[in-house]
């Protein structure tokens, strides 16, 4: 019998690292460091804080991971969704060029982290594929490369045949493909993250969701339901689940969310020919669509916008029509799992690096490039916990200004993309 479409997230049911069982916070502690939130930024900020002898507790409030980081496409992407020439404008030369760099390089950190700790997540290293959907796409593309090759970046614009066989349709006829970046099961990563911490001497609590957080002369106290954390600093590492109206970080993004589907494994001619060589993929459309397999072979597609609450049967409705358009050839494929995540955004899609008060540092708004930025954002935060230094981190850290009317950008972009997926399904899109 066929297994019928249900809202899990493929990710969580087919990780090689197996959730571990981390305890409740049951009493207080004293520690250097409190990391609120066990996703990908946390994790990695309580690791590399470890790693130094520094005495770190983090609290989740659900399981790890239990957000985003383990719902993402799982994409290890170099920089951020826009171009480096754009990220100069918006953040001037010296910060921009310095955002270009390091994440520019962050694919090679979580590869490193991955091959150290030895995490099973199936990752590849193969690349990335940037997809020109129509004249206009492939125009960007062409100016991508310019600018990224002017820095430096191995990236190649793949065109006619060579990019069919590449990506395995023909109505993409022009691709980026960026050497630097690859694929990953996110929710692997996020566990393997999650053990490494705890194996370099930092403490995980789950189902310990911080209530509120107050002074206690230069220190800060942090409660649970059951217990707290008194520490010298504390990281907010929530993103784009912050929902405490008490802290300042939901000040500085407004929320989207990104739905995928995935198919059941597919075998055949057909099947084999869609991205040959195990990239993921995304195209140029202002709501873009990721496309990428599974080390079984499904194929995943996704799109911004909020899968959970829609018919299951509008969903595949959505993902029949982006299939057959792409890949014909397959026929009529069964869909297997969908599931949504939650993004943060920022209107000029760049991130905030800041300290909401002295002695607690947050970051957000990654735009949907969390498993790279999150990763070095981590290893930053603890560099400059450390040693006082922010030069690890994408950006300074700063206090930037509150994004205005945040309610309405999260209502604009939902409702663009609803509108954007109807017009899809409508074949008016397309």
């Amino acid at each position: 019998m066929p297994t019928p479409l249900s809202e899990r997230c493929l990710w969580h049911q087919t990780s090689a690292e197996t959730p571990l069982d981390y305890p409740v916070l049951a009493s207080h502690e004293e520690v250097d460091v409190c990391v609120m939130g066990g996703g990908i930024t946390g994790l990695s900020t309580a690791m590399h804080l470890a790693e130094k002898d520094i005495k770190t507790t983090l609290l989740e409030a659900g399981d790890i991971p239990s957000g985003g980081s383990g719902r993402s496409v799982g994409l290890v992407n170099a920089g951020l969704w826009i171009p480096p020439d754009d990220i100069v404008a918006a953040l001037g030369k010296e910060n921009g060029e310095r955002v270009n760099t390091i994440l520019g390089g962050a694919p090679s950190k979580v590869f490193e982290i991955i091959e150290r700790h030895a995490i099973q997540c199936d990752a590849t290293r193969t690349g990335t594929l940037h997809l020109g959907h129509n004249a206009k796409g492939c125009q960007e593309l062409a100016r991508r490369r310019d600018q990224l090759q002017h820095r430096g970046a191995p990236v190649t614009l793949l065109e006619g045949e060579e990019c069919e066989r590449m990506t395995g349709t023909s109505q993409i006829h022009t691709a980026l493909l960026d050497e630097r970046a690859g694929t990953i099961n996110p929710c692997g990563y996020t566990r393997g993250l999650a053990r490494a911490a705890a194996n370099s001497g930092a403490t995980l609590y789950c189902h310990s969701a911080a209530t509120g957080i107050e002074r206690h002369g230069d220190r800060w106290r942090v409660m649970t339901e059951g217990g707290s954390v008194t520490a010298n600093r504390v990281v907010m590492a929530t993103n784009a689940y912050t929902e405490d109206g008490w802290n300042q970080v939901r000040q500085h993004f407004f929320t989207g969310h990104f739905f995928q589907l995935a198919s059941e494994p597919l075998i055949g001619k057909a099947a084999d020919a869609i991205l040959p060589e195990k990239q993921g993929a995304w195209d140029t459309r202002t709501v873009l669509s990721s496309i990428r397999r599974d080390k079984e072979g499904r194929l995943i597609l996704g799109s911004l916008g909020k899968g959970e609450g829609r018919p299951l049967s509008y969903l595949t409705h959505w993902a029949d029509t982006i299939q057959n358009h792409y890949f014909p050839a397959l026929g009529s494929v069964r869909w297997q799992y969908t599931w949504t995540g939650k993004v943060a955004f920022t209107p000029d899609h760049t991130l905030r690096i800041f300290e909401p008060a002295p002695g607690i540092l947050s970051a957000t708004g990654y735009n949907g490039r969390g498993i790279t930025t999150g990763t070095v954002v981590g290893q930053g935060f603890a560099h400059y916990i450390a040693k006082g230094d922010d030069s690890l981190l994408p950006l300074p850290v700063s206090q930037p200004k509150p994004i205005k009317v945040r309610p309405l950008w999260s209502c604009a972009y939902e409702g663009g993309f609803s509108l954007y997926h109807a017009g899809q399904c409508l074949r008016v899109l397309i």
